[in-house]
């Protein structure tokens, strides 16, 4: 038996700038969240699971996540202390920001991943606990 890690956090922050002056205003992606089943990758590489996501919700806050950390690689990469979070999106509405970057409103949420540098400095991740899982 393996441990799986339980972690949550936030993988979005409503009015919070990213590096590239993006901002997520709340309620872009309620659309996403009525469809499910979101993988859960490691640095956005398509294939690359790291465990899968057991809550996704919009709070007042932002995009909070709960998951299963349960890959070996991604596992070994949180003892090393690996924390960020990252979408993976295609913006569906949008406005330009006259700072830089866009307004997005609405977004097609396409995964969440485990990252050594998140594009939202403030999107991490802490372990919560472990679970038992079959091999």
């Amino acid at each position: 038996m393996d441990k799986a890690i339980l972690i949550e956090g936030y993988a979005a922050l409503f009015g919070a700038p990213d590096l590239s002056g993006d901002v997520i205003r709340a309620g872009a992606f309620a659309r996403s969240l009525k469809r499910g089943g979101l993988p859960m990758l490691l640095q956005h590489r398509s294939g690359a699971v790291a465990g899968r996501w057991t809550r996704l919700i919009e709070d007042g806050r932002g995009l909070f996540v709960r998951g299963l950390i349960e890959g070996e690689g991604a596992r070994k990469l949180v003892a090393l202390g690996l924390d960020g979070l990252s979408i993976g999106f295609r913006a569906r509405l949008w406005t330009p920001r006259v700072e830089g970057g866009r307004a997005l409103s609405d977004v097609d949420l396409v995964e969440v991943s485990l990252v050594a540098e998140p594009m939202q400095p403030l999107a991490r991740f802490t372990q919560i606990g472990t679970a038992a899982r079959a091999a």
